[in-house]
């Protein structure tokens, strides 16, 4: 039986060094990224996330300390560990962090940088919990509820 490959060796030819420009869908909200970030996106159907988005929600990470957001933002405590903020105008989702202090990483909606565009479809979480007008193609990580729980068990992404 071979071992799965380690994250690291997954998303090491998506790390980028460099700068990516986002705003909001109204502009009042700036987001620029000077430094590192993963040019792939990761995909999620959990319940939470298809509440909070309508659909499902798809990210690509950077380096906490390289991104600046300029404009005003309203967060939400959307669990004990994570906060998700939009803009405070026009309602964008901008992202979703950790709280940790020791956290280091942001995650970030590639729909807000242009330079994004190009980004691969690296994974899908709860992807048995995907509505059935959601099917995302493609060669990439699939793990269903019971997979990715197993491995966080922190995570109550289909909480009520």
């Amino acid at each position: 039986m071979t071992e799965a490959p380690a994250v690291e060796d997954i998303v090491a030819p998506y790390r980028r060094t460099g700068q990516l420009s986002g705003r909001c869908l109204c502009g009042a909200v700036r987001i620029e990224i000077d430094g590192d970030y993963i040019a792939a996106v990761g995909a999620c159907h959990c319940l939470m996330c298809q509440r909070w988005n309508g659909m499902l929600f798809g990210s690509f990470v950077a380096t906490a300390a390289h991104v600046t957001v300029t404009g005003d933002v309203t967060r939400h405590a959307s669990s004990s560990f994570s906060e998700r903020a939009f803009c405070t105008a026009c309602g964008s989702h901008i992202w979703l962090r950790n709280i940790d202090p020791e956290e280091t990483e942001i995650e970030l909606f590639p729909g807000l940088f242009e330079g994004a565009k190009d980004f691969v479809l690296l994974s899908e979480i709860y992807s048995d919990r995907a509505p059935h007008y959601v099917t995302l193609a493609g060669d990439h990580r699939r793990k269903t509820r019971a997979d990715y729980e197993a491995r966080n068990p922190f995570v109550e992404g289909d909480a009520t």
